[in-house]
This record gives structure tokens, C-alpha cells and sequence, in this order.
């Protein structure tokens, strides 16, 4: 299992917030790049960008800040995701050295533009799905759709999507530890790699999750708990490793 580093971007500064509410963020670097290069100095081997301006916007909006990163972290893989509802948005970030690009709300309402992307962008489409109390939420986690979380992620089964990103919204930025029974059961629910998001708090939510890892989960998105310091991101790599090659 792969740990990842989140940087959330509004209005080009690096923020964290919670429960998705864009009223409730905290700021915590004006200088998104020195970010990403503090990570990738700490050990990680791929980053999460998250575009929150462009999640609510419906459309791309902090291109200029994610082109420098990726500019910046050019040995490592970047996922991106926020607004992107057409296949331009992706092709661009795909152009300018974007990895992976993570498709969210567009994936609740339209399925078949997921397959029709994995089919122009073979094994660079994620699926992120962001549930509260099982339900999935769209439009930056302003709305929840009627469907289930692994009832969207079936649909997805066989369309060569390269990783789902999982997020219970309950957790996300609250630091009170990651929903492993959710996330297992969507783990066990689908044929695709697992990407766990929201809650990890300390070690031990990283312990827990090495312990379900073979159940299909490949990596976990750390977010506030490494800006606040509750998680020191170099050492929970370093145990994740540890512990994933002693199974």
C-alpha cells in the first residue's frame, strides 16, 4: 500500500477543509509547489492535487498552479481531479504531464463518458466516489445522488478504470479516523483497485489499513492529519513499507 499526500488548491493557496464545505477551510501554504516538493522530499512516490475551485466551478479553474507542480515533481506520478466534466479538461492535464485524472461528479451522471474516457486514455481515468452514510455526493459533495457507493463502482467494473478513489465525507478533514468497514466492503464489492480517502488521523489508522491492504486497497490520500502534524507523512511511509513486507 502506497500512502499519497493531498494538496488541495483554492484560489491557487493550499487548504484543507471539512466535510467538503468550501466555508470551512484552512490555509496552509500560499506556495503550493514548495508543497508538493515538501512531500516528494519526505518520500512520497505520487501526489493528489484537488482543483476545489473547479469542483464547484463545474470546469478546471487552477491550471497555472497545477502545471508548476507538475513542472516542479517531474519523477513522480500526479492524480488530479475537480471540474473535470469533458474530455478536453482531461486532455489537457494529460498533455502537460498529469498522470492520472480523477472524474467525479461527470461519473455519477454520465457512466458511459467513464468508458469512453478509459477507451481514449487507456489506464489513466480514476473514479473518485465521495459517499456520506452510503449515499454518493456530486457537485464538490454539495449534493447526494439516490445511488450507493458500490453501486456506482459496478458500473465501472469493466471499463478498465485504473483505481477508484474512495472518500466517506463523514471523515474527511476531521481527523477522526478512516471508515475501514466501508471501505473494505467496497473493496471486496469490485474488481478494481481501492484508493482509501478521508480520516487518517495517526499510525494507527495507517496500521489498520496495511491490515485490510490485500483486501484490494493499493494506497490511502493523507490530507489534514500532515499539515496539522498528527502524522508525520515520512514515517508513516516508512511503516507502511515495514509492515507490507511482512506480509
Amino acid at each position: 500500500m502506497q500512502l499519497i499526500p493531498a494538496i488541495d488548491l483554492k484560489d491557487g493557496r493550499c487548504v484543507r477543509l471539512r466535510q467538503g464545505r468550501m466555508e470551512d477551510s484552512t490555509e496552509f501554504s500560499n506556495d503550493p509547489v514548495a508543497m508538493a516538493r515538501q512531500w516528494v522530499d519526505a518520500g512520497a512516490r505520487r501526489l493528489h492535487l484537488v482543483d476545489l475551485n473547479g469542483a464547484f466551478a463545474g470546469t478546471p479553474v487552477n491550471h497555472a498552479v497545477i502545471k508548476a507542480i507538475v513542472n516542479a515533481c517531474p519523477n513522480i506520478p500526479i492524480q488530479v481531479g475537480g471540474g473535470l466534466r469533458d474530455a478536453a479538461s482531461v486532455a489537457r492535464y494529460l498533455d502537460m504531464g498529469v498522470r492520472y485524472t480523477i472524474i467525479g461528479t461527470k461519473a455519477v451522471q454520465d457512466p458511459d463518458f467513464v468508458r469512453g474516457l478509459c477507451e481514449q486514455f487507456t489506464g489513466q481515468i480514476i473514479v473518485g466516489i465521495d459517499a456520506k452514510d452510503g449515499k454518493v455526493a456530486v457537485d464538490g459533495w454539495a449534493t447526494l445522488a439516490a445511488i450507493t457507493a458500490i453501486e456506482l463502482a459496478k458500473k465501472f467494473e469493466h471499463d478498465g478504470v485504473e483505481a477508484i478513489i474512495y472518500t466517506d465525507i463523514n471523515r474527511d478533514g476531521m481527523l477522526h479516523g478512516v471508515n475501514i468497514e466501508s471501505t473494505v466492503n467496497l473493496a471486496r464489492a469490485v474488481n478494481i483497485p481501492i484508493i482509501a480517502s478521508g480520516g487518517i488521523t495517526n499510525l494507527e489508522d495507517i496500521r489498520a489499513l496495511c491490515a485490510v491492504a490485500h483486501e484490494g486497497i493499493a494506497a490511502a490520500i493523507t490530507g489534514r492529519a500532515i499539515y496539522e502534524g498528527t502524522l508525520d507523512f515520512a514515517q508513516a511511509q516508512q511503516l507502511t513499507d515495514q509492515l507490507q513486507a511482512g506480509n
